[in-house]
């Protein structure tokens, strides 16, 4: 596993990447009438994909979106080996989580590898735990994790990077109300503040 470094070269791949998706995300929900201006990110209720997911944990338990029922779950896809992207966005999903202080315990943070073949079930794991102990990291084979990836409308794709390889991929943090519905889509460009004050709403849509 690689411990977590920062490159402004990758940010700005990353980070155009995510502007691309939410772009096109936001055009196709306003067509909807679902973005509203009530979340810093993009409402996603009502959508018909990103329903669930069947992948193993480091003992190799399978794991499902309601292992999680009754929690507010954010899922994050990405690697061990990202060199910044994925640790920023698990830092701020920590800080999230902590800003909620006693409340903290109702939110779930679930990330998912996009690169199995590389990461192992424990680097998934224990990259996970690197950032807050309730974290939980997923793993699948190659075709599961496609399958999942498609289903959730993730991008990836390995670039060759010397005699190894990165990989481009949607920088999403998608959220679930604790009935396991999929209810918003965090970007990579929000501050820790933005994300708490969206989950609160979530949380209280009268507040």
């Amino acid at each position: 596993m690689v411990c977590p470094r920062f490159s402004g070269k990758r940010f700005t791949m990353g980070r155009a990447l995510t502007t691309t998706v939410l772009a096109v995300i936001a055009a196709a929900l306003v067509a909807c009438d679902l973005l509203t201006p009530d979340y810093h990110g993009i409402n996603l209720t009502g959508a018909g994909w990103g329903r669930d997911f069947r992948l193993s944990d480091a003992d190799g338990r399978e794991r499902t979106l309601a292992d999680w029922r009754g929690k507010y779950v954010m899922v994050f896809f990405g690697y061990a080996y990202c060199p910044e992207v994925c640790p920023a966005a698990l830092i701020r999903a920590a800080e999230v989580r902590n800003g909620f202080g006693a409340d903290k315990e109702k939110i779930q943070v679930v990330t998912i590898t996009l690169d199995p073949e590389r990461d192992s079930p424990a680097d998934v794991r224990n990259y996970a735990l690197a950032f807050d102990p309730s974290f939980v990291g997923l793993w699948g084979s190659p075709e599961r994790i496609k399958d999942v990836a498609k289903e959730f409308r993730v991008y990836y794709q390995k670039v060759p990077a010397g005699k190894s390889y990165t990989i481009d991929h949607t920088a999403l943090t998608y959220v679930f109300d604790p009935e396991g519905r999929l209810r918003l889509a965090v970007g990579h460009q929000q501050t820790t503040q933005q994300i708490i004050a969206d989950l609160r709403r979530l949380m209280d849509p009268g507040a």
